[in-house]
């Protein structure tokens, strides 16, 4: 086991999404995750049925003692919820993790259309957390709401992820599966240049966690030392063979099997 992950993120009671499916993606990918958890969700296939938030104060608790016995060697972040979960997360990064690569994965909807971050929240999300990243993974409506732009292509999906490197992020990676097409386009941005990568679409209603399964894959792999375009490689060759293999759970928008054999 290499690479220590410490996951900042809401729990999925289903265990599709959330922590469950990023303790799940870390552990496929050979290395150790840690949590802090923000919120409790009671959470199916179907969507988010109820959400009970983590007190702010128990956040930074779990942060503190994670990162000052075990340590951590990439920090990946999911849920926040709020304008004080968000300060107080990036203020525990700043404080205690600082130079520690970080993942920021910007949840703001559930699949099932539940909101999981205030919208108010979203100018302290863009000011004081993204920053601190060394990637920033964002599906289509959740940079369609970071950036101002509206997103039909890949032409505009790179000139979105150019207006939110201005906001301090050194790297963003748009998922393009929202975009119609058998060919799903993601894209990795940085002000050196644009990596593409290209996969035919799979036809599957079992999606529930892609996003927080390869944020924390990726995360992985930046913890083992990888170069960034190639964790994000390898983190979409491992969703894509656990959205293939799905164990067929559920009514609605399925999870994934995390213990996939991928390459």
């Amino acid at each position: 086991m290499k690479g220590r992950v410490l996951i900042i993120a809401g729990s999925d009671s289903g265990g599709g999404a959330g922590i469950q499916a990023d303790i799940k993606a870390v552990t496929a990918m050979g290395a150790f995750a840690a949590t802090a958890i923000t919120a409790l969700t009671a959470q199916n296939t179907l969507g988010v049925h109820g959400i009970l938030p983590v007190p702010v104060p128990f956040i930074r608790q779990q942060m503190e003692v994670v990162l000052s016995d075990i340590g951590a060697d990439a920090l990946k972040t999911g849920m926040l919820a709020d304008i004080p979960v968000i300060e107080a997360v990036a203020e525990e990064i700043s404080r205690a993790a600082a130079g520690i690569p970080l993942v920021a994965d910007p949840v703001m909807v559930a699949k099932g259309g539940q909101r999981l971050l205030e919208e108010r929240a979203v100018e302290a999300l863009k000011r004081v957390l993204l920053p601190l990243s060394a990637v920033i993974t964002p599906n289509l409506p959740e940079a369609e709401v970071l950036s101002g732009r509206e997103i039909r292509s890949p032409e505009e999906m790179e000139a979105a992820a150019e207006a939110m490197l201005t906001l301090g992020v050194p790297a963003v990676l748009m998922k393009g599966g929202h975009l119609p097409g058998d060919v799903v386009v993601d894209l990795l941005v940085t002000p050196e240049g644009t990596t593409r990568f290209e996969a035919p679409r799979l036809k599957t209603r079992h999606t529930h966690g892609t996003g927080c399964t390869l944020a924390s894959a990726i995360a992985a792999g930046l913890a083992q030392g990888m170069a960034l375009p190639d964790a994000v490689a390898r983190a979409r060759d491992y969703v894509r063979a656990a959205m293939a293999t799905a164990p067929g759970l559920g009514a609605g928008h399925g999870p994934l099997n995390h213990a996939a054999r991928w390459g």
